[in-house]
């Protein structure tokens, strides 16, 4: 819980930006990603594109066990979504399920 609010924390100095009635930590993807390895030694694990082109990432570490998401936006606007702790990659991907399970 600390890195979170570390996390924030470091990213609200940048560039705190309002989401509807929220507000989120956001800044340039640049510096979301040059603070995420700096502070909390976080590299990409993943990424997919979700609904209006936003990019999606997760970040982990596997010396602390840390964990983030964030999303970016065409813009280049990133903003953090989730954080954690406990990361562990699977080994193995999961079973495929046939059309009638």
């Amino acid at each position: 819980m600390a890195g979170v609010v570390l996390l924030t924390l470091a990213l609200a100095t940048i560039s705190p930006a309002a989401t509807g009635q929220n507000a989120a930590a956001c800044a340039p993807r640049d510096h979301v990603v040059e603070r995420l390895a700096a502070v909390f030694g976080e590299t990409r694990r993943s990424i997919g594109l979700g609904a209006n082109n936003a990019l999606v990432e997760v970040f982990a570490s596997d010396s602390s066990g840390s964990w983030t998401i964030t999303v970016t936006m065409p813009d280049g606007l990133t903003c953090l979504i989730a954080s954690g702790q406990a990361f562990e990659a699977m080994a193995i991907a999961p079973p495929i399920r046939d059309k009638g399970a």
